[in-house]
């Protein structure tokens, strides 16, 4: 099977980082089936932009699994009670951090992949302008494709499966000059931790400044539409 028909399982978020891997995917040829999570997060925007990015960049499918990580709490992002950092990016993992985010969403896009006769999983974790999240490294990535391909039925039946983490090495400068030049529209995208209702970012969180810091060095204008102050 040529790449051009070959699926793909994308995790998509609705930020910048995910949008630009989905556009990887869909330019190395792979027909894309987007996969986001209603997992309980207060920037719930996310979910309305994932739906616009999967529309706008022609996936094959998009679906949305509901799964309330907010019964465990534990991280800013799920838990009302404790606030989001709006100070600056400090050293060590923040308490945006969501325990087990990534492995729970990859493990999830490998059964549908599976289904779907897939054997490829695009996800835009990034490990040089992140927050210091251990899901979010090389040998985390690696670490989780050796377990896919022992856990499914299609690994040990030598169909091999691959994670790929197109962003892992970029910087977020470089990540939005790659989505430019593959057509991202990133006015379509939210990033921020605490956008409210209509998709516009509080421009202080953690995220909000790795985003804007990236256009900025980047030289190319910022479409983040902001909260009135």
């Amino acid at each position: 099977m040529s790449v051009s028909h070959r699926p793909a399982v994308v995790l998509l978020s609705g930020g910048l980082d995910s949008a630009t891997t989905l556009a990887i995917a869909r330019a190395a040829g792979f027909a894309c089936y987007c996969l986001s999570f209603d997992y309980g997060q207060r920037h719930r925007a996310e979910l309305d932009a994932a739906a616009r990015v999967a529309a706008a960049q022609g996936a094959s499918e998009h679906r949305v699994l509901t799964l309330d990580l907010g019964q465990f709490g534990g991280s800013a992002l799920t838990d009302t009670r404790i606030d989001i950092p709006v100070d600056g990016v400090q050293p060590g993992i923040p308490v945006t951090y969501v325990p087990a985010r990534n492995t729970i969403m990859l493990s999830l896009a490998l059964a549908w992949a599976e289904t779907l006769g897939s054997r490829d999983i695009f996800v835009g974790v990034n490990a040089v302008d992140y927050s210091g999240y251990p899901d979010c490294r090389p040998e985390y990535i690696a670490a989780f494709e050796t377990m896919a391909n022992l856990a499914t039925k299609a690994g040990v039946e030598g169909e091999r499966l691959a994670i790929h983490a197109p962003l892992i090495d970029l910087s977020k400068a470089d990540i939005i000059r790659r989505g430019v030049g593959l057509g991202v529209d990133y006015a379509l995208t939210v990033s921020c931790y605490q956008a409210d209702e209509e998709g516009r970012a509080c421009g202080v969180c953690d995220s909000c400044r790795l985003r804007h810091e990236g256009f900025v060095a980047a030289g190319i204008a910022d479409p983040t539409r902001l909260q009135p102050r």
